[in-house]
């Protein structure tokens, strides 16, 4: 059987990595894994809001989150995963995908001070996503806080790796990238073209 591809689109929290990696996933026709999407999910079933959850909730996301990939990926399934992947924590899991799948990067990279201001109007516009997410950056924006944006060191692995600038819409655009993700992994150009 072919091995399967995983699109790894990661940035720092504000990057817009969300929004491209669902915009990937529909023009490459493969389903999107969203780390977010398993914590609201999560939540949502335990009743409890991400804080009253406590701070192990995101290593009990993460750990589910790898093996629902792992598990579609041993069936054959292309998938796009999309999350804050900091190297030092995920090389280990992101290293061992690359051994079962075909795997590419995509790095959302965008001013660390415009990132922290586009996670903070998000969070100051959907007030639900304080009680899924804790978003502790919006949390101190409503107190007046100023907190200076978070450390974050994208996975630097040996697969291909592009870095798109998410400043303003995509520089590669998104053509580019999905040509890019083809390439890097091998699939028919005739198909990325149809698609």
């Amino acid at each position: 059987m072919p091995r399967p591809v995983v699109v790894v689109v990661t940035g720092r929290p504000g990057s817009g990595k969300t929004t491209l990696a669902h915009r990937l996933a529909k023009a490459l026709h493969c389903p999107l894994l969203s780390r977010d999407e398993f914590k609201e999910g999560y939540v949502r079933t335990q009743g409890r809001s991400h804080t009253a959850l406590g701070a192990e909730v995101n290593g009990t996301i993460y750990y589910i989150f790898f093996k629902s990939v792992d598990f579609v990926v041993e069936q054959g399934v292309s998938v796009v995963i999309e999350a804050a992947f900091q190297h030092r924590l995920w090389e280990r899991p992101l290293l061992a995908l690359a051994e079962k799948a075909r795997v590419a990067i995509v790095v959302c990279a965008v001013d660390p001070a415009l990132a922290r201001r586009r996670a903070i109007e998000r969070g100051m516009a959907d007030p639900k996503r304080e009680y899924f997410h804790g978003d502790p950056v919006t949390v101190a924006a409503r107190q007046g806080i100023d907190t200076p944006p978070e450390e974050y060191s994208p996975p630097s692995l040996d697969v291909p790796t592009l870095t798109v600038d998410t400043s303003d819409g995509y520089a590669p655009g998104l053509a580019d990238i999905g040509e890019f993700i083809a390439s890097a992994v091998g699939w028919d150009r005739r198909v990325q073209e149809s698609s």
